[in-house]
């Protein structure tokens, strides 16, 4: 059993070789990423990296606040009552949910969903 591997060639037949194969590497990313578009896999409506939701958005804000409202209660710096908490998290929680619907829903508005005018 031998570990001899010869030189790679060097040669105008090894660079057309690679070439080919590079090119036919292309070809397939081509493929695979218009195949993923056509089934509807991609990530935004153009191919890009999705935008955050901005129920995502709101929902981390809540457990944030939530957290940090827990942690200033423990402390003893504010004495907190729970239910008006829990109002105010609402609230604040459903205004930025309707604004960010509303904002969303504008921005959507400003792209055509045909192709034709």
């Amino acid at each position: 059993m031998s570990s001899y591997e010869p030189a790679p060639d060097t040669g105008p037949k090894a660079q057309n070789q690679a070439q080919n194969q590079a090119q036919k590497q292309a070809q397939e990313q081509a493929a695979q990423s218009t195949s993923a578009e056509q089934a509807g896999t991609t990530g935004a409506r153009h191919g890009g990296p999705s935008p955050a939701r901005v129920g995502t958005v709101v929902w981390g804000l809540i457990v944030l606040a939530l957290a940090a409202l827990i942690i200033i209660g423990q402390l003893g710096l504010v004495v907190l009552n729970g239910t008006y908490v829990l109002i105010g998290l609402m609230i604040g929680a459903g205004a930025a949910l309707v604004v960010g619907g509303l904002l969303s829903a504008r921005g959507r508005d400003k792209e055509s969903t045909t192709g034709k005018s």
